[in-house]
């Protein structure tokens, strides 16, 4: 026990060390981001645990500008993607053109070749760009004609969708949004943050320039050791009881809410809960996972991975308050 103990005081020294350039990108991204922390802590969590994020909300909430941002700091390549409903996919991965002068055909690459790309209203789209673009972020990978090509690392997808219109959008099949690592809803700002963001947008002198702080292999480098941050078998049990909790709920004393779940969390679900909570741990600069992790992070890993049935849907129960029962009734470690 006692080496055991000794490796985790080393794994944490090292993780505190390593994780120091979390702080320097908040404050980078703090220069021209009022506000929305809770966003950019999920956008790094994605990112750190190689997972996309799907963002849901009104629009002028500063999403297209957090990830630019991002992918300034990181030194990345961004890539923006506006889904409309004639979007093909040769849009978003690229096609074969054909050049006169060698007789011959070329692949042209699309936007998707990038480290961050933003899919803004990906529910625009209509089904066939939408799997084009998930065939990327799944296998990490495009194929134009014969010819396959392995994307940059890091990449990340941050998807927005529009909660208000609902003309003219097609709605994430399950299977779809279940390739999400995060859903994160994000709502106003405050009344002081508003205040700030008046005063920054008509400010005279221009806005600061976002520098790169680190480079994309540190990014690869953190992600190695994301995974090496330690977790507890007890806290694997939490985990899989509260994704087990969403499938059969009246193992857990939770009989009322059978009838309001049309199905729970797939495995996926239980992976990215475990992954998440060690980029949680990580981002707060330790080595090992602690419960509060695994419930600070539950909302955004689960709320679109609990389907909800007619009668929840009646009743104006959501996701989140079916999970929030679910929080209160397993017990934590």
């Amino acid at each position: 026990m006692e080496n055991t103990s000794s490796d985790i005081r080393q794994l944490n020294e090292k993780i505190h060390q390593a994780s120091a350039f979390v702080d320097l990108l908040n404050m980078e991204l703090g220069k021209v981001i009022v506000g929305q922390k809770y966003m950019v802590e999920r956008l790094l969590i994605g990112l750190l645990a190689q997972g996309h994020v799907l963002l849901e909300g009104v629009p002028g909430l500063a999403k297209t500008l957090s990830i630019k941002s991002l992918s300034s700091a990181i030194n990345g390549k961004f890539s923006r993607i506006q889904f409309t409903p004639d979007l093909l996919p040769a849009d978003v991965i690229g096609t074969m053109i054909y050049n006169q002068q060698r007789n011959e055909f070329m692949v042209r690459r699309g936007p998707i070749f990038a480290n961050f790309i933003l899919a803004d209203e990906i529910n625009r789209a209509p089904a066939k760009v939408q799997s084009a673009l998930l065939e990327a972020m799944q296998e990490r990978q495009i194929t134009i004609g014969d010819s396959t090509f392995k994307l940059d690392e890091p990449f990340l997808v941050l998807a927005t969708q529009n909660p208000i219109e609902q003309e003219g959008t097609y709605m994430l099949p399950e299977a779809q949004v279940d390739r999400f690592m995060l859903k994160v809803v994000i709502g106003y700002p405050t009344k002081e943050e508003e205040r700030h963001i008046i005063r920054q947008n008509l400010n005279p002198q221009a806005t600061p320039e976002i520098r790169p702080v680190i480079q994309p292999s540190d990014i690869m480098e953190a992600r190695k050791l994301v995974r090496e941050v330690y977790m507890d078998e007890k806290i694997e049990k939490y985990i899989i009881d509260i994704v087990f909790a969403t499938r059969n709920p009246e193992d857990y004393k939770l009989q009322k809410l059978k009838p309001l779940i049309a199905y729970g969390g797939s495995p996926r679900a239980s992976i990215n809960l475990a992954l998440a909570a060690k980029a949680y741990a990580f981002m707060k600069r330790r080595g090992y996972v602690i419960p509060e992790d695994v419930r600070s992070i539950c909302f955004d890993v689960m709320r679109h991975r609990v389907g909800l049935t007619y009668e929840a849907e009646a009743e104006n129960v959501t996701s989140e308050n079916i999970l929030s029962e679910i929080l209160n009734a397993v017990e934590v470690p």
